[in-house]
């Protein structure tokens, strides 16, 4: 095991490389049934089946999505309604002053505009971004994780975390190679 400790600071999580895809869902699945939560897995492209042996919760998006594009639908029709019918009702060729076909090009716009913007700022939201710095950047074989590396990493945050018995169960697990992250 090697340390990437260069100066006097806090241990971030325990990192540990893996040689496939499968190997990375095993880990993920073993890990959960040792109880940790505050653990992440990285590979070059998507894994099928890892959200599901990392035992996360279906994705909160769809819904923020929903909110905001009910929102963008309601706040159309509310803004046309009011500016026809209520602050400046002009009859037209004895056209109704609520005149639903002529609404609907402005009510999708609305609504696909603001749906976009809760799927951009409620990835965002979701995900903790913006994060200025990630100490895995600092490992330099995690660059790996781009090109052909499998890793796990166990964070210190865990309420479970204790080095030693997490680089047991990295190393039962069949890590090649296992590191200590740092702040």
């Amino acid at each position: 095991m090697s340390t990437s400790n260069d100066q006097n600071t806090e241990l971030y999580g325990i990192l540990a490389e893996f040689r496939n895809p499968k190997e990375l869902v095993d880990v993920s699945k073993k890990i959960v049934e040792a109880g940790y939560d505050k653990f992440d897995t990285y590979s070059p492209f998507p894994i099928h089946g890892i959200d599901k042996a990392m035992s996360l919760e279906k994705s909160k998006l769809g819904w923020i999505v929903l909110g905001h594009g009910l929102l963008g639908f309601t706040l159309a029709i509310s803004m046309m309604y009011f500016m026809a019918v209520v602050d400046y009702p002009l009859n037209i060729s004895g056209k109704p002053f609520f005149n639903a076909p002529a609404w609907v090009p402005i009510t999708f716009e609305l609504t696909v505009l603001l749906s976009a913007f809760g799927a951009v700022f409620g990835m965002f939201f979701l995900n903790g971004l913006p994060k200025h710095h990630n100490p895995l950047f600092n490992v330099e074989r995690f660059k790996k994780a781009t090109d052909d590396g499998f890793f796990v990493c166990i964070e210190a945050r865990d309420s479970k975390f204790h080095a030693d018995q997490v680089q047991q169960l990295l190393e039962a697990a069949g890590a090649t190679h296992i590191e200590e992250v740092y702040d």
